[in-house]
């Protein structure tokens, strides 16, 4: 893999360095971090420094369903388990389906805490076997959320250890590993958006028409700011969409919005206007009033 951190890390002040080292230390590497693929790379390292080798990492998009795979990414070959994953029953009984959807809490994984957590079917564990062949015994993950747009995740971090020693690691380090895969998830994303248009090769025509789309601008319109025919913004228009993936104009300006070309909308567009909202509780409120 490449994207390493090569430049000096900067000095942390000593009111930063209270959290524990290895975290402080993962999250100002993080700072430096500017492409998907440097973020990918410091997390299987802190991951691997806990022997945890066996890094997964899966988002969907598509509320409420969440039936569609933004993207899964594996610090290992593990096209055997998407494989098993073309089962519907198999995927339908996973972490990510079964917990990451609906629930915030980190959960413990693996064969090692089968009777530990929600039923599963035959079918699911013999997956779990075959992952402990693997090496991946037991595991610690970390469900993920973003909510503009929405999207779901799941960062799983395993190795091939017994249940005592798996629960020596979360002992140990499940805080560092749970903020550390929330800080991650965080920044990859915010690269993830900005690279799309590398990824899918969206030149800058094709951006500028994407901002327009996504300001709500008709076609007429948008083909007099471009300086071309309406039918030569609908072949380009078509041309995106294929791209993109997306499937009306609707979807174009969602993606104009989650890639961070347009201004939030809950931001006014008048910075001269006042539009922060402010909340304060009341001082004198007893510990009743928080029930």
């Amino acid at each position: 893999m490449t994207g390493t951190v090569s430049h000096t890390p900067r000095a942390l002040f000593a009111a930063e360095q209270h959290t524990p080292e290895l975290l402080h230390r993962f999250l100002r590497d993080l700072e430096d971090c500017d492409t998907t693929e440097a973020v990918w790379l410091r997390l299987v390292q802190l991951a691997r420094s806990l022997e945890l080798p066996f890094v997964d990492y899966n988002v969907a998009s598509a509320a409420p369903t969440w039936d569609h795979m933004l993207f899964s990414r594996t610090s290992y070959d593990s096209r055997w388990l998407h494989e098993a994953n073309q089962d519907p029953e198999v995927m339908r009984w996973s972490y990510f389906q079964g917990h990451a959807r609906h629930h915030l809490t980190p959960i413990l994984l693996g064969l090692e805490f089968v009777e530990e957590n929600f039923h599963l079917p035959e079918v699911r564990v013999s997956v779990l076997r075959e992952a402990a062949r693997r090496g991946l015994r037991s595991g610690f993950a970390v469900p993920l959320r973003v909510h503009a747009p929405p999207q779901v995740g799941l960062i799983a971090f395993l190795g091939d250890h017994s249940r005592r020693d798996m629960l020596a690691i979360v002992k140990a380090h499940g805080w560092v590993l749970h903020v550390a895969a929330l800080s991650a998830h965080q920044r990859y994303m915010t690269h993830f958006a900005r690279e799309f248009f590398v990824r899918n090769d969206i030149s800058e025509k094709q951006r500028e028409m994407l901002v327009l789309v996504g300001l709500g601008y008709q076609d007429k319109v948008i083909a007099e700011k471009l300086g071309i025919s309406v039918s030569a913004l609908r072949q380009r228009m078509h041309n995106l969409m294929a791209k993109a993936g997306a499937h009306n104009r609707a979807e174009i300006a969602a993606l104009a919005m989650s890639a961070g070309l347009l201004p939030d909308p809950q931001r006014a567009l008048d910075p001269e206007s006042e539009n922060t909202l402010f909340q304060m509780d009341r001082t004198d409120l007893g510990d009743d009033s928080l029930s």
